[in-house]
């Protein structure tokens, strides 16, 4: 899939500011991995990553699920060719690297 092959790069948007370039460095079914390029404006969504990690490394999954809908909820991310991704599941780590999965529809909420 080219939206996934080495080098592809992903946007990451706050409102109609681009945030953060993602640069694929690999693929492994559903997850993909990048190189994190944070763009200025990153700095205004960065602390919902810090607290997002915090709550995994603790193990508090509900606060990492709060997190997840909050990320969510202030940022968007494209595809390589600019259009919009559906629904995503994003982890940006503080060594400058993310992993995601993305769907072209929204997911399917637990218990629908």
């Amino acid at each position: 899939m080219t939206m996934t092959r080495t080098g592809a790069v992903w946007g990451l948007h706050h409102g109609d500011r681009q945030v953060a370039r993602l640069t694929v460095t690999g693929a492994d079914f559903p997850w993909v991995q990048a190189d994190v390029e944070c763009l200025p404006a990153f700095e205004e969504v960065r602390s919902l990553f810090v607290e997002q990690e915090q709550a995994f490394d603790s193990e508090d999954y509900d606060r990492a699920d709060v997190l997840y809908d909050r990320i969510r909820g202030v940022l968007t991310m494209t595809f390589p060719g600019g259009g919009p991704v559906a629904e995503f599941l994003l982890r940006v780590y503080d060594d400058g690297t993310a992993g995601w999965r993305w769907h072209d529809e929204p997911f399917e909420a637990v218990g629908d």
